[in-house]
């Protein structure tokens, strides 16, 4: 298995440019395609109490801001991929910012989007990583508000022996088989005795193991409230640059319920965040 279509979500960040750096070193990396999506969402128009509204108005800034974000992405987009001999593809598409990148990542092996900044003006939904992750049936990689490196060298496989930790390892695989060092991270609630039970992460190891990854395990204890600090400590102690683990939860109507550590890394991640449901 490897990455042979990687879809890359284009809006007005500030941090689009290191999101497509990112996104074409993985294109060259897996010699695969790249396509970068920009999305323009449909106008929303204020409600008003009465008087007369000045639609026309309201259309021509909408026109005139949608249009200045499109060029920027556009030229991003050209000039992170220009001198490179990666093959590529420019998408512009009208609709709802999750709606569009659920149908579209799912013609994608893999989906680069770009952190929830809290601070930002654009109209790039709050919870769009997971509300995508969740629904797209796909791999979704979240790149950090911060400056980061290349992912995939030396990867934090968080493993708990779920359906959700299960479809991310396999949707990782690419990055795990390639890395220099995979670690498997196992936080459990409360201690075991010795004998127990066969040692934990025995299993996913050797599973790994026989692709390729070169692999050790990491057991760690921690309260249920406290699993999703554990994951970025261990993150940092190791120095690895990426993260992959299960997302839970589900979408209906953008309602999504996650776990206290999913969202702990989502918030606080500082390197690449693999995500799959």
């Amino acid at each position: 298995m490897t990455y042979k279509t990687i879809l890359v979500h284009c809006d007005s960040s500030p941090w689009l440019l290191q999101r497509l750096q990112i996104a074409v070193k993985l294109a060259l990396r897996f010699d695969a395609h790249l396509v970068g999506l920009h999305i323009q969402a449909p106008i929303d128009l204020p409600a008003f109490s009465g008087g007369v509204v000045p639609l026309d108005s309201l259309y021509v800034a909408y026109e005139a801001s949608t249009k200045a974000e499109m060029d920027k992405a556009t030229a991003m987009f050209a000039d992170s991929i220009s001198g490179t001999h990666c093959s590529r593809e420019w998408r512009v598409v009208k609709g709802y910012h999750e709606d569009e990148l659920v149908v579209r990542s799912r013609f994608a092996d893999l989906l680069v989007l770009g952190q929830t900044d809290p601070s930002s003006v654009t109209a790039t939904p709050k919870d769009l990583p997971e509300a995508v992750a969740i629904s797209s049936g796909r791999a979704t990689l979240v790149v950090p508000n911060s400056a980061c490196s290349r992912p995939g060298q030396s990867v934090l496989l968080c493993w708990n022996a779920s359906r959700e930790s299960a479809r991310t390892a396999a949707e990782a695989l690419p990055f795990l088989v390639s890395a220099d060092k995979v670690i498997v991270l196992i936080v459990e609630p409360t201690s075991r005795s010795e004998g127990d039970y066969p040692q934990p992460g025995a299993d996913v190891a050797a599973w790994l193991a026989r692709h390729g990854a070169k692999v050790t395990v990491q057991r760690d204890i921690a309260a249920d409230s406290d699993v999703g600090q554990v994951i970025l400590s261990r993150a940092a102690d190791f120095g690895v640059d990426l993260v992959a683990m299960g997302l839970y939860g589900h979408s209906r109507l953008r309602e999504v319920i996650l776990g206290g550590a999913s969202r702990t890394l989502l918030s606080r991640t500082t390197v690449p965040l693999l995500i799959a449901h």
